[in-house]
Parts: structure tokens; C-alpha cells; sequence
């Protein structure tokens, strides 16, 4: 009962913080950029808990960043295991970074926000799916679709106010 208490304690601070950024941070003034919020770890601001992103698609396992090779994109630090991840992911983020920001796919589909466990994804058409769980992503996986649609939906929905 704790535990599922502190969950949704944890879903709705998670969602205030997510709205109050959305709605009064400066540097996301445009609803059509694909990355209107971005998981960041709270402490070090780092993206997709200091994951290089670019080694989702060239490795079979995701690999940490060093800070040396960091890129800051939307305000968010971004950091890779290379300069030339580093220079590739600069030209052309939309392509590397996570969908959704880095939030769970099928919780998004589900109807709210949660962090995606940057352990947990899935290359699909050529765009990185993260996943809250383990559970989250097979469930994604038996209704890619319609679980995507939806996603989509709800994320132009928390998106859509400026």
C-alpha cells in the first residue's frame, strides 16, 4: 500500500513538474519540436540518466557519456562516449534522441508520464522507445499500433499548450 501510495505521489509530482516547466520555461516556446520535455536525471540534468543516445543504434547494449563529450540541446545536457557521437547527434537529434522526450511509451499511452528506464527500450522504426518497465515494453510490444497512437495522442495533448 506504501508503496503504491508513494508511486502515485512520485506520477503526480513527476506530472507538476513536467506542467510547470512546460508552461513557464522560456526555451519551449514551439509545440511542434519533438522534444518539448526532456527526462532528465534531477540532480545532474543530465538526458536519459547520462546514456549516450547515439549508441542505442550502434550498439547492442547503450553506453554512459562522459561530460567531456557533452552537447546541449533544448536546454537539456546531452553527453556521448565520443566526439564523433557528440558531432553526429548535432547534426540531426530528432534522430537519436529518445521519442516523447525520454518518457515511458506505454504509460504515455496509458495516459500519463513516466520516466523511461533508459535499460529498458526498443529501436522501432528507426526512433528509441523507452520503457518504464519491463512489463510496460511487452505490453508496447503486443499492441505497437494502437499503444503508439495513443502515446502520440496524449503526448500532442501535454504538449499542445504554450
Amino acid at each position: 500500500m506504501l508503496r503504491q501510495t508513494n508511486k502515485f505521489l512520485l506520477t503526480n509530482l513527476k506530472l507538476t513538474v513536467f506542467l510547470w516547466v512546460f508552461f513557464f520555461s522560456t526555451s519551449l516556446t514551439n509545440a511542434n519540436q519533438l522534444q518539448n520535455a526532456v527526462v532528465v536525471d534531477p540532480i545532474s540534468g543530465i538526458a536519459i540518466g547520462g546514456y549516450d543516445p547515439v549508441s542505442y543504434f550502434t550498439k547492442e547494449e547503450p553506453e554512459l557519456g562522459f561530460p567531456e563529450y557533452e552537447y546541449i540541446w533544448f536546454g537539456v545536457s546531452w553527453i556521448f562516449t565520443s566526439e564523433a557521437n557528440r558531432d553526429i547527434f548535432a547534426l540531426n537529434p530528432q534522430t537519436y534522441a529518445p521519442i516523447f522526450g525520454g518518457h515511458g511509451t506505454m504509460s504515455l499511452s496509458r495516459g500519463y508520464l513516466s520516466d523511461g528506464n533508459p535499460h529498458i527500450f526498443k529501436i522501432l522504426g528507426g526512433r528509441l522507445f523507452l520503457f518504464y518497465s519491463s512489463a510496460n515494453k511487452d505490453a508496447f510490444m503486443l499492441a505497437q499500433k494502437t499503444s503508439y497512437i495513443k502515446a502520440q495522442k496524449n503526448w500532442d495533448f501535454f504538449t499542445a499548450q504554450e
